[in-house]
């Protein structure tokens, strides 16, 4: 194995363990159905940015999309919870108002 290929393993490696300590918010509900929109997720971290130059939108670094085993997901840091509490309630607010499935580090 190349030393390229064992960074980038590594790197994958890396970004599972920040996911594990990371707050996940899938897009299934407590059924098991899919959550519709299927770009609630754009949605809802668009809603939680902020506008910047030229239009363009600068996102929370604590609240990013992401696709995880084929669902759309917003991980959440859970340092936001003390840094921005009233950002961090109403992701979570949202994810129980629309009975999503939650994933909490342990």
């Amino acid at each position: 194995m190349s030393t390229l290929q064992l960074i980038a393993q590594a790197g994958k490696k890396n970004k599972m363990i920040d996911q594990e300590k990371k707050i996940v918010i899938k897009g299934v509900t407590q059924e098991g159905a899919k959550f519709r929109p299927s770009d609630w997720a754009t949605r809802l971290t668009n809603a939680v940015s902020k506008p910047g130059r030229g239009g363009r939108l600068i996102y929370n670094p604590k609240v990013k999309m992401a696709l995880i085993d084929g669902i759309n997901c917003v991980v959440i840091d859970p340092s936001l919870e003390s840094e921005e509490p009233m950002l961090y309630a109403f992701l979570i607010n949202f994810a129980t108002t629309n009975n999503l499935q939650v994933e909490t580090p342990e």
